[in-house]
């Protein structure tokens, strides 16, 4: 019995030791985020023209000026299961929260439909199009039929694209309307707002210069990162999945979270 105790005391002194290492290892409780309706109402009244992205560290709130054309569309590249499709529904309950249907609506066009059922509802929501039925090619074409005509400087319309390599299999007229939108939609009050899977950039390389402002959520290939920013070292990685997302602003990084849609 008396041989076992210098062992028993050997043992504790080592948990000892260890005992600041376990502690810092053990998951801390995360808090939950706030709701999108509960974050909008903290922040009161935001600018007409703004469509909301998102918070960032400081509790500011994140946006996109929808009577300025000069960032163009916006491209959400990110890993499958970052959270690319849940920023794209944030955004357009944010828009139908913060605004009216005369002045905001959109558009999804998407290989998943099913996945937009509840944002079909809304009343900003002119049609969830499936990227495989003749319906979405014939919407681009009537958008961009009104984008050229568009006169009415107060209303916006979003074209919301899940999946920017499903688009490829569109016929040729669809990809050219997509094309003219990317170019000149945000002048014409058209913004496409896009996501990629990085795992498929190489199938879309053609398309990536129509995007001069891109919001990234995590990309664990840092050569893939490097490719889509330009930059040998990003934050990318270390990036939250499902609700942390960056963006380039000058030479830093914006850091920004998503509220809870519930």
């Amino acid at each position: 019995m008396n041989d076992s105790l210098p062992n028993f005391s050997l043992m504790m002194e080592a948990m000892t030791e260890l005992e600041p290492e376990i502690k810092a290892a053990q998951t801390k409780p995360v808090a939950a985020r706030p709701s999108l309706a509960e974050s909008l109402s903290r922040m009161g009244p935001l600018p007409r023209e703004s469509l909301f992205l998102g918070l960032a560290s400081d509790g500011l709130p994140v946006l996109l000026n929808l009577h300025n054309a000069h960032p163009g569309p916006l491209l959400i590249a990110a890993d499958p299961g970052a959270g690319k499709t849940a920023l794209l529904q944030m955004i357009a309950r944010a828009a139908a929260h913060m605004h009216k249907p005369s002045d905001v609506q959109f558009g999804i066009v998407t290989k998943n439909p099913d996945e937009w059922e509840s944002l079909a509802k809304l009343e900003h929501c002119v049609g969830v199009l499936p990227t495989y039925h003749k319906s979405a090619a014939d919407y681009l074409s009537s958008l961009s039929g009104w984008a050229h005509g568009n006169k009415r400087k107060n209303r916006s319309i979003l074209l919301l694209v899940d999946d920017l390599e499903s688009m490829l299999h569109l016929e040729q007229d669809a990809r050219q309307s997509l094309r003219w939108l990317l170019l000149r939609g945000p002048a014409r009050r058209v913004w496409p707002i896009v996501t990629l899977n990085t795992e498929r950039v190489a199938q879309v390389e053609e398309w990536l210069e129509a995007f001069r402002t891109r919001v990234f959520g995590q990309v664990q290939d840092g050569l893939i990162a490097e490719g889509l920013t330009g930059l040998p070292d990003s934050p990318l990685r270390d990036l939250q999945a499902g609700q942390q997302f960056a963006l380039r602003e000058g030479s830093d990084w914006l850091k920004f979270r998503i509220p809870d849609v519930g």
